[in-house]
């Protein structure tokens, strides 16, 4: 009983701080809403802090292979499109290589998040030798 009385505490705590953080989002000079309501950037464009990049995998490269995104937490979703396993690994992400866990068959998808700084990463396919078959891409980071 104890731990669903905190539990519940700590859910209005969360809410109570998430409520007015949402309406931080900055204006933009068009007609559209704030940051705050506008979806992640998917495939290639720009986005906040918490963007999603939805990749796909076929034999033998990605699309899109230079994602753009904004500088933060960006969560890679792959998607496997192709005949054989692929998987997804970024170069020298704060000074070390981010892979995804495990290998993704044809027909799944796996999720890779990472924390970007601006910069340019290198990414690719680690199976076999699918990087020198020109399985690669770049993501800039704003």
């Amino acid at each position: 009983m104890l731990s669903t009385r905190r539990f519940a505490a700590l859910f209005a705590i969360g809410a109570a701080v998430a409520v007015p953080m949402a309406g931080c989002g900055g204006s933009s000079d068009d007609n559209s809403t704030s940051n705050a309501a506008t979806p992640p950037a998917t495939t290639g464009g720009a986005g906040g802090a918490g963007s999603t990049v939805d990749l796909t995998a076929t034999d033998f490269k990605f699309d899109p292979s230079d994602p753009s995104v904004k500088a933060g937490n960006v969560t890679f979703n792959l998607k496997n499109d192709g005949q054989t396993t692929h998987s997804l690994e970024i170069e020298d992400v704060n000074g070390e290589d981010q892979e995804l866990e495990g290998d993704v068959s044809p027909g799944s998808s796996g999720t890779l998040a990472v924390n970007l700084k601006p910069g340019t990463y290198e990414f690719y396919c680690p199976v076999d030798s699918h990087k020198q078959m020109g399985m690669t891409g770049e993501i800039t980071v704003k």
